[in-house]
């Protein structure tokens, strides 16, 4: 009996100090280029011309370069694009296929590729507050949040990151 607690212990250290780890690992622009599936910018649209295409369907398979305007703060598991032709036009929420990997979190202001799917969703006050205080908005900006919000996403199964 002793044997298993013992085992038992030991499984359970193991699995939080390395599972839990790698999941968070703080990693900068410099260090890494690819997350995901590996891609490169070969077929790729720019997301100027990803937001025509989006006009009048529901979801598009692509691969598109953007400007990283927001990340999670937290941890990487999320970011903003932004239109770099159109500073009015909409903005991008990016998540991570399988929330399989996450990005640097200085990585906004830089550019990146993405292979994935496009697509528009409603987002619920509570997912938006949330996502707000992981980019790290204060509790007043937060409270405002008060309606959901019809928005464009795109579910990444690769990143690269540009030079």
């Amino acid at each position: 009996m002793k044997k298993y607690v013992i085992f038992g212990f030991i499984s359970f250290l193991t699995l939080s100090l390395f599972s839990c780890k790698s999941k968070e690992a703080e990693t900068s622009v410099s260090s890494e280029k690819y997350f995901g599936e590996k891609t490169d910018e070969t077929g790729a649209i720019t997301y100027d011309s990803l937001l025509v295409a989006m006009k009048g369907v529901d979801s598009v398979e692509a691969k598109v370069t953007g400007l990283v305007s927001s990340v999670c703060q937290a941890k990487g598991c999320w970011m903003d694009i932004a239109s770099e032709q159109n500073k009015e036009a909409e903005t991008m929420f990016v998540e991570f296929k399988d929330y399989g990997f996450f990005m640097p979190k200085d990585l906004a202001g830089k550019k990146v590729v993405m292979v994935g799917k496009a697509f528009r969703e409603v987002t619920s006050v509570e997912e938006l507050k949330h996502f707000a205080e992981d980019e790290g908005l204060t509790p007043a900006e937060i409270e405002k949040i008060t309606e959901p919000k019809e928005e464009l996403k795109f579910l990444a199964s690769g990143v690269m990151i540009l030079d």
